[in-house]
């Protein structure tokens, strides 16, 4: 009785800081996203209720995502708010299809490089974007067009007197300083407040005292107001191209992005390791509710899962209070978002942009295979900057495979067996992306408790992808206990296998 009780107390204050993390994020990236608060609000709650009661990753939150604003925005540009409803509904009946499928292992095999560049190539077109909403003024569409329009923007900031433009960029800017200095400089004991807050918090009490006449967020009084369902008109358009395009590249984006944080989550603690079919099922069925109600695009996010794991959650009981506790603020208290500046928001949403982009992965790869992935990654931060994400991450993609085609001609081997109480795990042939699930299956079907030997004598070739794949599973079964022996191929094989190895060595030492 009393673990129950001491996992509930613990899940209950774990959720409150998932809360407090969440709300500004679920109001910025709506309005990043080019669409009313509210919408935010309806992903939010969805993303902790229904997806944390479904969720095959127990500690992971779900809920809108800054990765997807850039491509809403967009299309919401283009085709209307009332058709990313049918879209999102179309995007849920894509996962729930991938999840019985059991397609979830395969986002997994896609490279890291791809990954990384395409969430770096939105966190930068976030920074361009929300520079404009900084200053009270409305993003462009695309990158390029928004830095041809911040000369517009900064024109509006002088005028015979201090503008409501220069009123809000003070306020902005006061909120940004608030939240990098909190981040910096918190006292321990107040760890698990996040500089989100205060700095919304901070920017907030001062345009309400102060009585400044800059643009504030808009809610509905009743969050029921703002549901809209979709129409028979809407669902005939899911027949253009462009629709049925988005509607693909939310779904494998959003499954990607998910499915990623999912395996970041699981480094976070030794807990219930992800069923990543289970969980893309859970993000479909998110994600149509999102479609029927008029909510953005959701997906598993990395800030809210590592806040919950860090403020000590157990159990997916954390989630679900959150999308409660966000209910309850929308329904009980709507006035209080009101007094929200959006510049405070868009300061939000350039520290996010700026996480999105994260070099320290440029120099992980770097460090450990070299040139050619940083040089994908480059190539695919570029073209979702200048052309757009879909044509980023095709090329990206192409730049992988074309990466690996000397080696598709080798398969990859691998075998297990019992010797003596121990399991030998043989790696023979080229282990590619295209390895990834069986390489996964296989790695993690292992007996628990059991000591592992990688034997590799075979090896010829391991690209990034496998590696990674390969180096995570190392590190979480070395911090579970497991006693892990590493055999690297004999050193005629390929230049990249030894420095592999000895890392993989060292990883597990």
């Amino acid at each position: 009785m009393t673990a129950v009780s001491s996992t509930f107390s613990r899940d209950l204050a774990s959720s409150l800081v998932v809360f407090l993390v969440a709300i500004p994020l679920c109001l910025g990236i709506a309005i990043a996203s080019g669409v009313p608060a509210s919408m935010g609000l309806i992903s939010g709650i969805i993303g902790g209720i229904v997806v944390g009661f479904l969720s095959g990753s127990p500690l992971q939150v779900s809920g809108p995502a800054a990765g997807l604003a850039v491509i809403v925005f967009g299309f919401v540009e283009e085709y209307g708010v009332a058709m990313l409803a049918p879209v999102l509904i179309a995007v849920g009946f894509l996962q729930i299809a991938g999840g019985f499928l059991r397609a979830g292992s395969w986002f997994r095999a896609i490279s890291p490089a791809v990954v990384h560049g395409m969430l770096a190539g939105i966190g930068i077109l976030i920074i361009l974007g929300q520079i404009h909403v900084l200053m009270d003024a409305k993003p462009a569409a695309g990158g390029m067009e928004n830095v041809a329009a911040i000369e517009d923007s900064l024109g509006r900031l002088w005028g015979t007197g201090l503008t409501s433009e220069a009123t809000a960029l003070k306020v902005g800017l006061i909120s940004l300083l608030a939240m990098v200095c909190w981040e910096k400089c918190r006292p321990k004991s107040l760890a698990l407040i996040p500089g989100a807050l205060v700095g919304v918090a901070a920017a907030t009490v001062l345009a309400a005292a102060l009585q400044l006449p800059i643009a504030r967020v808009e809610v509905p009084t009743s969050l029921v107001d703002s549901i809209t369902l979709p129409t028979a008109e809407n669902f005939a358009r899911l027949l253009e191209p462009g629709v049925i395009l988005m509607a693909v590249m939310i779904a494998v984006i959003a499954s990607a992005e998910t499915l990623l944080s999912a395996a970041a989550v699981d480094r976070m603690h030794d807990g219930v390791r992800t069923r990543f079919n289970k969980e893309l099922f859970a993000q479909g069925v998110g994600n149509g509710l999102c479609g029927l109600l008029g909510g953005l695009p959701i997906t598993g996010v990395i800030v809210r899962s590592s806040a919950n794991i860090q403020a000590g959650a157990r159990t997916r009981a954390s989630a679900i209070f959150h999308g409660i506790w966000i209910l309850g603020l929308v329904a009980l208290a709507p006035s209080l978002l009101t007094l929200v500046p959006l510049s405070a928001l868009a300061a939000v949403l350039l520290v996010t942009g700026w996480r999105l982009i994260s070099l320290r992965h440029v120099r992980h790869l770097f460090e450990h295979h070299g040139l050619v992935p940083v040089g994908i990654w480059a190539v695919t931060v570029a073209m979702v900057v200048l052309q757009d994400l879909l044509v980023g991450v095709a090329l990206g993609l192409a730049l992988s495979i074309i990466e690996i085609v000397p080696y598709l001609r080798r398969k990859l081997a691998i075998r297990h067996a019992e010797i003596d109480e121990e399991i030998h795990v043989q790696l023979g042939g080229a282990a590619t992306c295209k390895d990834v699930p069986i390489l996964l299956n296989t790695l993690e079907q292992l007996p628990e408790g059991r000591k592992v030997k990688i034997v590799s004598e075979d090896l010829h070739y391991m690209d990034h992808t496998s590696a990674e794949t390969i180096s995570e599973w190392l590190r979480r079964e070395a911090r579970a206990g497991r006693a892990i022996e590493i055999h690297p191929p004999p050193a005629a094989r390929h230049p990249r296998l030894k420095p592999l190895f000895q890392r993989f060595a060292t990883e597990v030492a």
